[in-house]
């Protein structure tokens, strides 16, 4: 569940973006969808490729992972949070389409004033806020329909697993480790898309008392106990996967004692979009291997 701050800051975002898709619908912005987008953000190209306006993409990020073709077939910008202005502006966009927290600032202050189409969409981690991103990027491209129809089929998706996981009795305590940095592990805190995964998983984030990623201590890795250790797979050069339980911090812990580590792609478990709900039931499954027949086995996992 998000911190109630963290809604309220949802929430407010949610409510820019409707603020401006008004202005886009009814006042001088109106027109034709645009044809000549480039997005940023790997959730917000998969629900573009799930409405089926792939073809009015010129260009996207190096998040944009998924499906696999938009990467092979569009002109890479670069990485969401390093965006050269002059990059996307020599592919003459009509619309820059990125998920908030994409920048720097700077290059999106220049993309302004050389008169770009700019739309940013809110970040956020619950079944409400991805619903609102299929949306907004519905609205943008004039697939309002399918949108609403995508927005439908993805929330009912996660409340089935989510119905599911209610037989969860003990829920399980997951350290995230996103990477390791001078041999000290950067772990999820609260209000991550990690923390978020793995509650809306059934299980409980072993860190608390801080937001954000950062650098944890040994002491509070074997205070926090976790039961296992979830992490990204090919997240860095750091392969957290050979070295997680090589720390004395880790192989203290119930994790360590069992050697529970599970992992999956990065942007599959985080991306937080149309994927969501295999995502939640995969993670969700590899917490709770005993509630395989409740939790919709048919769908492929992508489980290591």
């Amino acid at each position: 569940m998000q911190p109630k701050n963290s809604s309220r800051a949802i929430g407010a975002l949610l409510t820019l973006g409707w603020l401006w898709l008004a202005a886009f619908s009814t006042g001088a912005a109106a027109q034709e969808p645009f044809e000549r987008a480039v997005v940023i953000g790997g959730s917000l190209t998969e629900i573009a490729y799930e409405l089926g306006v792939e073809d009015r993409i010129i260009a996207v990020d190096t998040t944009s992972v998924w499906p696999p073709e938009a990467l092979q077939d569009k002109p890479d910008v670069g990485y969401m949070r390093a965006l050269s202005p002059e990059g996307v502006l020599a592919l003459d966009p009509d619309l820059v389409l990125a998920l908030s927290g994409a920048g720097p600032p700077t290059t999106f202050d220049i993309l302004e004033q050389a008169g770009a189409t700019i739309v940013t969409v809110p970040e956020g981690y619950t079944p409400a806020a991805i619903a609102e991103k299929i949306r907004i990027v519905a609205e943008v491209f004039g697939e309002e329909e399918a949108g609403a129809a995508l927005a439908e089929r993805v929330t009912t998706e996660i409340a089935e697993v989510e119905t599911a996981l209610e037989a969860v009795t003990e829920p399980k305590s997951v350290l995230f480790v996103f990477s390791f940095a001078s041999g000290r592990i950067v772990a999820a805190g609260q209000e991550t898309g990690a923390d978020a995964i793995i509650t809306l998983a059934g299980g409980v984030n072993a860190m608390t008392g801080f937001t954000g990623y950062v650098p944890v201590s040994d002491e509070a890795v074997t205070a926090a106990a976790p039961d296992i250790v979830l992490a990204m797979q090919n997240a860095g050069p750091e392969d957290v996967t050979d070295a997680v339980f090589e720390l004395p911090a880790l192989s203290q812990t119930p994790a360590g004692e069992t050697q529970s580590f599970i992992s999956f792609d990065g942007q599959y478990m985080l991306a937080f979009g149309p994927r969501t709900a295999s995502a939640i039931r995969d993670v969700a499954l590899a917490l709770y291997p005993e509630l395989a027949p409740v939790l919709l086995p048919e769908t492929e996992s992508v489980a290591e």
